[in-house]
């Protein structure tokens, strides 16, 4: 039995997908967000803030491959589907959307400071 065939909710499209390279581009809000949060961490310490950009721009580029592993990013104010989301470094959602070939890294929200947690 193949792994393929037991992966019911993941659609042809991206089984598909999985295999290739994407282009990661980081919309310039969302790198303005990247380097407040670094510049927060910074005024405590700088080595955590290092680590934290470094973790951050790691799960950013490993976007390249396999975007379709994180789930869906569904907010009521959000159109159903458009957007996913990963966890880096246990409280920032790295916020996306893939469109062909490409992801776009949309925002990179402090989930400490996500005003509809459930």
């Amino acid at each position: 039995m193949s792994l393929n065939t037991t992966c019911g909710k993941q659609s042809q499209r991206e089984r598909l997908m999985e295999n290739d390279k994407y282009q990661v581009i980081i919309d310039p809000s969302a790198s303005d967000k990247l380097y407040e949060h670094f510049e927060f961490l910074a005024r405590v310490n700088v080595d955590a803030a290092n680590r934290l950009l470094d973790k951050l721009l790691s799960d950013i580029r490993s976007l390249e491959s396999m975007p379709f592993r994180n789930p869906v990013y569904n907010r009521p104010y959000l159109p159903i589907g458009k957007y996913r989301y990963m966890i880096s470094n246990k409280r920032y959602h790295i916020v996306y959307q893939i469109s062909d070939s490409f992801v776009f890294v949309d925002d990179i929200l402090d989930s400490r400071q996500v005003d509809d947690k459930k």
